[in-house]
């Protein structure tokens, strides 16, 4: 539940492999489907929504990582009948460490994938067909924690003092803080997904995601964190996005829609009630508690996670152009993309930006 969880799925020398990698995904694609028990998006041919009594699309949507609080609009779509509701049969695959989503994506193993602007933007560069067609998070929940009472209480103080960090972490948010607070690369140090070192060491920081390692910390170590929430500092791009295949937009865009719009009320549903999603969360992974789900629900709602910046006017999922400039210049500025790159190349808002009361009938 890190940001590490998103940023596991990179595929860091696919520029290299591509041709092979995905001539073989191509070849081996309806193999793929087939292990994948046939939840693979047909097309309906009229252009609307399936009545009641047509034969619903089968739809697969692959997590980023084991079912969870940040994952509960698209399981509440699932049990409530949103999906359904929207002429889908949606089977959720629950990402994990060893889980390449966009290569499940684009082998056809999965229809839609969650998925976060910095790896949309690497892959136009690497000429990877996917595209961002809706942003269930209006902020990354990225953090930075640390002890309390130690002085290590805003992203400034942290310059030059170690910091744990994931390898995936150098092409997201680390550049990130290497301009903007002068972070330089020998404060790093390796983060193994143990909380163990940093309980002992009251100097340490490391990463975290503002819905877990808080809530571990606070059960395993006895003590409140300090909490540095990176989006409320300038790291602006979105997150739990929704990917899917650009051949997928260009022939059945009926079908993009409706799952974009049922997955947008599956979270309205959510943050109302989310009882009959965490029940689905706790099938899929035995492992979630429910306090844990009631403290990442209540940190989704307290920074704003979801539902607020461009969500407040255009409803949950919004994107904006701005947004992902802004983002892409940010990264830009810190060598992490090409200047040429054409980003716009990643996204497309032709699925979302509705407005709120489109989604709450």
């Amino acid at each position: 539940m890190k940001e590490s969880h998103h940023l596991l799925h990179r595929l860091g020398s696919i520029k290299r492999r591509k041709f092979i990698q995905f001539g073989s995904l191509a070849l081996g694609s309806g193999l793929l489907a087939a292990c994948s028990n046939g939840n693979t998006a047909t097309t309906t041919g009229t252009g609307t929504a399936a009545t009641p009594s047509a034969i619903p699309d089968k739809v697969s949507f692959g997590t980023n990582w084991y079912a969870q609080a940040e994952h509960g609009g698209f399981y509440q779509a699932v049990a409530t009948g949103i999906y359904k509701d929207h002429g889908m049969e949606v089977t959720i695959k629950m990402g994990g460490p060893q889980v390449n989503g966009t290569q499940l994506l684009m082998g056809g193993v999965t229809d839609f994938f969650m998925g976060y602007p910095a790896d949309a933007i690497k892959a136009v560069e690497e000429g990877i067909p996917k595209v961002t067609v809706a942003a269930a998070f209006q902020k990354d929940p990225q953090v930075l924690i640390a002890h309390p009472e130690v002085g290590n209480d805003t992203l400034a103080k942290l310059k030059g003092k170690p910091i744990l960090i994931s390898s995936a972490a150098n092409t997201t948010y680390w550049p990130f803080l290497k301009v903007k607070y002068g972070f330089s690369d020998t404060q790093k140090r390796p983060y193994n997904f143990n909380l163990g070192p940093f309980l002992v060491d009251k100097n340490s920081v490391q990463q975290g995601y503002l819905t877990s390692e808080p809530f571990a910390v606070e059960k395993e170590g006895g003590f409140k964190p300090v909490v540095l929430l990176l989006a409320d500092s300038g790291y602006t791009p979105y997150a739990t996005t929704i990917e899917t295949r650009k051949d997928l937009v260009e022939k059945n865009s009926d079908l993009v829609q409706r799952f974009v719009d049922a997955s947008i009320k599956g979270w309205y549903s959510y943050l109302n009630d989310p009882a009959p999603g965490n029940e689905l969360i706790k099938k899929d992974n035995p492992e979630m508690t429910d306090e844990q789900l009631a403290y990442s629900l209540q940190k989704l709602k307290e920074y704003g996670i979801v539902g607020s910046g461009d969500a407040e006017k255009l409803g949950i999922g919004a994107m904006t152009e701005e947004r992902w400039k802004s983002f892409f210049e940010t990264m830009v500025q810190a060598g992490v993309y090409k200047p040429t790159t054409d980003y716009r190349q990643a996204f497309t808002l032709d699925f979302i930006n509705k407005g709120p009361n489109a989604y709450k009938s």
